[in-house]
C-alpha cells in the first residue's frame, strides 16, 4: 500500500480542490511560523508523503533556517522525491524519516514540537483512533504549539466533532477553513494548557485498509480528474499497489 500513495499525490495536479487544500495548509503554517517567538521553530509531520506542504511553505519564507522539522512518511518513494526537493531547496533543517507515523515512537527526538501537521490523516482511520490521535496531540506539543490538520466534510460530517475533541483535550480553535466546490477542509488549534509529559510506545492510529476507510465509503477520494479513464501506466501502479501489504 505505501506506493498507493505516490498515485494519490498525482491528484495535486489533476484535482484543482486539492491544490486549493494544499495552498491553505501551506497559508497556515507560514502564519503559525510569523507568529511564533524568534529562535528554533520544531515541526512534525505525520504521513508527511513528500513534503510538499511544509517545503512550500518555506520556499521564501524569512525564518525558514529556524525550522528543524522531522517529516515521517511510509513510502520510500516520497521520501525520496522529499528528501531531493530538500537538497534542491538548500534547507538543513528539514528531514524525512521512511517510518509508521501512527506510533509514538517515530517522535522521539524532535518533540515537542512547535508546529505539529495532522494532513490526510484523519480521513483514513477509524473514530476511535482519530480520537485518539487528538488525545494524544498535546504529547507532541511546545507550550502554545499549533496544530494543523485535514479532514473532509463527507456524510456523516465529523469535522465539528473533531473541532469539540480538540477544544477538550485542550486545544483553542484559531480557524477552520472550507475548501469551496468540495468537501475538504483545514483546521488549525493552539494549545492552551500546559502539555503533558510525552509517552513512547503509544499507538495513536492505524491505517485502515482503503475500502474501509471513511473518505473512501464517502466516495469523496475519487476527484473530478481522477473520473477520467486511467491510462495505462496508472492502471498497472493500481494493480501493482493493490499487491502491496497494507500501510500501518
Amino acid at each position: 500500500m505505501p506506493e498507493e500513495w505516490v498515485d494519490w499525490h498525482r491528484n495535486y495536479e489533476e484535482d484543482p480542490s486539492m491544490g486549493a487544500r494544499l495552498r491553505e495548509v501551506q497559508s497556515q503554517i507560514r502564519a503559525a511560523l510569523d507568529r511564533a517567538p524568534s529562535g528554533p521553530f520544531r515541526v512534525v509531520s505525520a504521513c508527511a508523503g513528500d513534503g510538499r506542504d511544509l517545503l512550500g511553505a518555506l520556499v521564501d519564507h524569512p525564518r525558514r533556517d529556524d525550522v528543524r522539522a522531522l517529516l515521517i512518511e511510509l513510502s520510500p518513494t516520497l521520501v525520496a522525491a522529499g528528501r531531493a526537493r530538500v537538497r534542491s531547496m538548500g534547507v538543513t533543517g528539514v528531514e524525512f524519516a521512511q517510518g509508521d507515523a501512527g506510533e509514538s515512537n517515530a517522535y522521539l527526538g524532535s518533540v515537542p514540537a512547535n508546529l505539529v501537521l495532522l494532513c490526510g490523516v484523519f480521513g483514513n482511520i477509524t473514530d476511535e483512533d482519530l480520537r485518539n490521535t487528538v488525545d494524544h496531540a498535546p504529547e507532541l506539543c511546545a507550550p502554545g504549539a499549533t496544530v494543523i490538520w485535514t479532514r473532509g466534510r463527507f456524510a456523516p460530517d465529523l469535522t465539528p466533532t473533531i473541532r469539540r475533541w480538540f477544544h477538550d483535550a485542550g486545544f483553542e480553535e484559531l480557524s477552520f477553513s472550507t475548501i469551496v466546490g468540495s468537501t475538504k477542509s483545514v483546521g488549525v488549534h493552539r494549545l492552551v494548557r500546559p502539555p503533558p509529559p510525552f509517552r513512547p510506545g503509544t499507538r495513536l492510529f492505524t491505517f485502515l485498509p482503503e475500502e474501509e476507510r471513511p473518505s473512501h465509503r464517502s466516495g469523496s477520494r475519487v476527484s473530478r480528474a481522477s473520473k477520467r479513464p486511467l491510462s495505462r501506466a496508472r492502471r498497472a501502479r493500481r494493480a501493482r499497489s493493490a499487491k502491496t501489504p497494507a500501510r500501518p
